[in-house]
């Protein structure tokens, strides 16, 4: 069977008009000459832009650079979480310097208290003069 012709006698119309229809006919003969496999081919040539690249390589590298970045965020995160438990046993023991302090000083005011109750009671007896 005879292929048609391609050629096609265009009429007197503007340039935009010339080159979308030479545009349509170069897709036309795309279609006619590629058949359906060759076609999905060529369009995955185009996507990875004629380099023969395959797109594995890439998925692979994707996932490298996934894993790189969640083993780095997770050593982020466990330096944060270590960082926060200093923090919180530093912060446990001011609390027990201070609660001792606090008991320390607490002794010290009854002390204190009983010595001015044991003063007030020898001024008071009767038998001192002033």
């Amino acid at each position: 069977m005879e292929r048609p012709s391609l050629e096609i006698n265009l009429p007197d119309t503007h340039e935009e008009g010339k080159l979308y229809v030479v545009d349509s006919l170069n897709n036309l003969n795309k279609l006619n000459v590629c058949p359906d496999e060759s076609q999905h081919a060529q369009d995955e040539e185009e996507n990875t832009g004629g380099t023969g690249e395959d797109t594995t390589g890439s998925n692979g590298r994707n996932q490298r650079l996934f894993f790189t970045t969640f083993i780095l965020t997770l050593i982020i995160s466990l330096a944060l979480v270590s960082f926060v438990i200093f923090l919180i046993i530093q912060t446990r023991n001011k609390m027990d310097q201070i609660s001792s302090r606090l008991t320390y000083e607490k002794k010290n005011i009854e002390e204190l208290k009983k010595m001015n109750n044991m003063i007030l009671k020898h001024l008071r007896q009767p038998g001192i003069k002033e």
